[in-house]
């Protein structure tokens, strides 16, 4: 379970991103934040990743204060956290295998293991015949594919989706939810932010909506409503 405990953030100019937010999210769930820009969506989900710390309040990632831990112990969390983004933070020299194989190695999975497990969540993602395609040779919406596929790869308990249908047309859009929707319903908690207000009504899930830094309201079937 992830925990937002009375959490506020204040930057040096005095600016506050998030005024006392608390709220919780349970395993295998799908919630979807939305928001106008410096609501405080993204200040949000890197609490979560660790990437600032709160000024006030705790988070709690299970039992544990992420903000609490030592370096290592925060990197073995990350590593239970995959994190998709909108520009999608590809690898250009190397292949698509690569990029996904890179995150495993990284994860200090073995060789045997990545030769199994890359060509495995490619075939999920419908991106099988890619596997040796570098990115500039990928559309936008292949891009996000592989950029997902990363991010599942090393079997995370949350994904954290930050606008990844952000540079897609419709198409595309509708692939990349429905792709989300397919992990979520294997049993990952998928924390989406978007302004796109039809990925929002079509999903018919959990809806956070945050305005001047505060949770204003949270549907559990929502829909987008600003």
């Amino acid at each position: 379970m992830i925990h937002f405990d009375k959490v506020t953030k204040i930057y040096a100019d005095d600016s506050k991103a998030l005024d006392e937010v608390t709220f919780s999210i349970e395993p295998k769930e799908f919630v979807s934040i939305v928001g106008h820009s410096g609501a405080g969506k993204t200040t949000l989900l890197k609490m979560l990743m660790a990437e600032e710390e709160p000024t006030s309040g705790k988070v709690f990632f299970g039992s544990t204060n992420i903000h609490k831990v030592k370096r290592g112990e925060l990197n073995m969390l990350r590593r239970r956290m995959g994190a998709i983004f909108q520009d999608f933070r590809l690898l250009s020299k190397k292949n698509v295998y690569e990029n996904i194989a890179f995150a495993m190695e990284a994860a200090g999975c073995p060789q045997s293991e990545i030769e199994t497990d890359v060509p495995h969540v490619l075939e999920l993602v419908d991106l099988s015949k890619k596997i040796w395609n570098f990115p500039h040779e990928l559309s936008g919406g292949e891009k996000q594919r592989v950029a997902i596929a990363r991010a599942i790869v090393t079997q995370p308990d949350i994904i954290i989706a930050d606008e990844p249908t952000g540079n897609l047309d419709p198409m595309n859009t509708y692939e990349i939810v429905q792709i989300l929707k397919k992990i979520n319903d294997l049993g990952t908690t998928v924390i989406l932010t978007t302004h796109n207000k039809g990925v929002i009504d079509s999903l018919k899930r959990r809806v956070i909506t945050m305005e001047n830094g505060k949770i204003i309201r949270d549907d559990k079937e929502g829909k987008y409503n600003l």
